[in-house]
């Protein structure tokens, strides 16, 4: 059964070791992550099948990380004090790779380092929960409804496992909100942020789907195809979907969100 939705930034700088004095300008997300981290502990999830766009990827199918454990890595960022594990969640996985078989759109592949987009979320979420399991998930190359119809086969499985699991949709918004920002500045980034924003506040999942490509692709997102996959298993479920917070004191947009089931 699915106990528990959210969405949530991944910058590096949230990290204190990482971020040192920029840490204190994410004020507005530290704290939607310490809101997130309450409510998944009151979930009682025992497994979190987490989304991420910075993974291994292949054009044509999602990519399951299948292992028996994992660490968080931080290195490329200079780094080197993470010393947190998760286990993985060997049968589930095994369970999803099976139902998934007969339509070839999910692989698995192996490693034991997380890549930071899915490492720094289950940092923030999970420093007092112990026993958990993870499920590490890449999205693809496919376009947006099909990473949506994948999403909703995902939830048909977790549904019917006896398994309490958490879905976390790791990813971040435009990546062009101003001059400073990694991509080239465009007024296309805050309108494609907020229309997002307002799409998903008034769940107009068909809507989201609709969104033209090259509005997308000038917005140069990260988060948008990990958030249809979470829209997708969460897709039967009466949910509220509350935003937390969103800011972008770098240039780039970080939406915090819970999808209350």
């Amino acid at each position: 059964m699915i106990t528990f939705a959210a969405l949530v930034p991944h910058p590096p700088i949230l990290i204190p070791e990482i971020g040192k004095e920029n840490t204190e300008r994410l004020k507005k997300t530290i704290t939607s992550y310490k809101k997130l981290e309450l409510a998944l502990k009151e979930s009682q999830a025992t497994t979190i099948f987490i989304i991420s766009p910075h993974g291994e990827t292949f054009h044509n199918t999602m990519l399951i990380n299948q292992n028996i454990a994992y660490r968080a890595d931080f290195s490329e960022f200079g780094y080197l004090g993470a010393k947190k594990e998760w286990r993985g969640n060997m049968k589930l996985t095994q369970i999803i790779k099976s139902a998934c078989e007969k339509d070839n759109n999910l692989r698995l592949y192996t490693s034991n380092t997380l890549d930071h987009s899915t490492a720094i979320p289950l940092l923030l979420l999970t420093p007092n929960i112990s026993n958990l399991k993870i499920i590490p998930l890449s999205y693809s190359q496919l376009n947006n409804k099909k990473h949506f119809e994948f999403g909703q086969s995902i939830g048909k499985i977790l549904a019917n496992t006896d398994e309490r699991v958490a879905i976390i949709a790791s990813g971040d918004l435009s990546h062009c909100l101003n001059k400073d920002a990694p991509a080239e500045y465009s007024p296309k980034g805050a309108k494609f942020d907020g229309k997002l924003k307002e799409l998903l506040k008034n769940k107009k999942t068909a809507d989201i789907l609709a969104l033209p490509p090259d509005f997308i692709e000038s917005a140069c997102e990260s988060g948008l195809r990990s958030i249809l996959i979470l829209l997708g298993i969460i897709n039967n479920f009466n949910y509220q979907p509350e935003i937390l917070s969103y800011e972008a004191p770098f240039g780039v947009g970080y939406l915090s969100m819970e999808f209350k089931l």
